[in-house]
């Protein structure tokens, strides 16, 4: 197991790739730290899941769009699994609404971002003290911040392509400390993420144009996250890794 004893805490961790995340790194041997901040019921699942292979897993609800609530997710995670974090995933984001420009006011335009840009540097602001020397992050952009996303999704293609920068700059930062920040960015994955915001036609003629003919697994992208956290990624940072069948080289 190439993550044994590993403390991992994945933010988003209860369901759909956050969940396959949650399950792969325990797999791994990872101790997991699994966060969640309002379907607590399917957290529960996946700790149970976890459990009953010989995992470890605890829960944590909370906000990641506040830093007081980040701050109480180190303060659990320390009491869990002691004062070092090898692992940082920051998976936790969405949506909310497709919206057009002219549908769109101030308020969704910063609830988007907050969400899936600023939440991320909560997190790994909160968890830095915590990250030593050989510790990954791995952020969750998209192949919306490659391609300007779908209808209606400008704002969060915006979020996810500047995640995909400071990644990179972070990559910069914290590499002569010896911490590695590497990206992921999904293409099409079968979640809930897409039967909420995709039509099925659309989903279907987006599969039909990957080369692989395909929607992706989020066990795929957990294998790709456990990958770039483990020491087989020791020399790549600042990767911000594709997954999507080849739908869209960088």
């Amino acid at each position: 197991m190439k993550l044994e004893n590993k403390v991992a805490v994945v933010t988003g961790g209860g369901r759909d790739i956050g969940r396959a995340v949650s399950l792969r790194l325990a797999a791994e041997g990872a101790h997991v730290v699994i966060n969640y901040a309002n379907d607590e019921t399917a957290a529960q699942a996946t700790r149970a899941e976890i459990e009953a292979v010989g995992g470890t897993a605890v829960l944590h609800r909370a906000d990641v769009t506040r830093a007081s609530e980040v701050q109480e997710l180190a303060d659990a995670a320390h009491r869990a699994f002691g004062p070092s974090i090898d692992i940082l995933v920051n998976c936790a984001g969405g949506m909310i609404a497709r919206k057009t420009l002219d549908e769109m006011d101030e308020s969704f335009f910063d609830a988007v971002m907050t969400l899936n840009l600023k939440s991320a540097f909560l997190v790994t602001k909160a968890f830095r003290p915590s990250l030593r020397a050989g510790s990954a992050i791995v952020n969750f952009s998209s192949l919306a911040g490659r391609d300007g996303g779908g209808p209606g999704a400008s704002v969060y293609a915006t979020a996810k392509g500047a995640l995909m920068t400071l990644t990179r700059a972070w990559a910069k930062e914290l590499g002569p400390q010896g911490i590695r920040v590497n990206a992921v960015c999904p293409g099409l994955i079968g979640t809930s993420f897409h039967d909420t915001f995709s039509k099925p036609e659309g989903r279907k003629a987006t599969a039909g144009n990957t080369p692989l003919r395909r929607e992706g697994m989020a066990a795929e992208v957990a294998a790709a996250v456990a990958y770039l956290a483990s020491e087989e990624a020791s020399f790549l940072t600042g990767v911000n890794l594709d997954v999507n069948g080849g739908l869209f080289f960088s």
